[in-house]
């Protein structure tokens, strides 16, 4: 990949997930995690998110039910934060967490709906 294709993920990363996250996430990799991180940057976020076809709020629903799906629950209440950020309403994410359980299974469904309520009371207090 190239340097271009990390920037853009960089900055579609900070603007989906918040700068301050993304950055301490890349300040927090050590030799070990680095070559990672760049990967998450440059692959998913610069060559998967930096694609045009869909827009953020599409691709946002779409990860949540894929991580939903794959029982990732630290991914799956980070995405959500993002979901919001990019603008999904509540009602969005319900109709598509109902569509998760429908085809992923209800317990998937149940465990995405019980991440959700969190992320909001979350939201909600702060």
């Amino acid at each position: 990949m190239s340097d271009e294709m990390f920037e853009r993920g960089l900055k579609i990363r900070k603007e989906v997930l918040g700068a301050e996250y993304v950055e301490k996430s890349l300040h927090a990799a050590d030799d070990f995690s680095r070559d990672f991180q760049n990967l998450v940057t440059e692959y998913c976020w610069g060559a998967g998110w930096g694609r045009s076809a869909l827009t953020l709020r599409e691709k946002s629903l779409l990860n949540l039910v894929m991580l939903g799906t794959l029982n990732r629950s630290s991914e799956f209440k980070l995405h959500l934060k993002g979901a919001l950020t990019n603008g999904c309403t509540r009602e969005e994410i319900k109709d598509t967490l109902m569509q998760l359980a429908i085809y992923a299974g209800i317990p998937a469904g149940v465990e995405a709906f019980r991440l959700a309520r969190e992320v909001f009371a979350e939201i909600d207090k702060a």
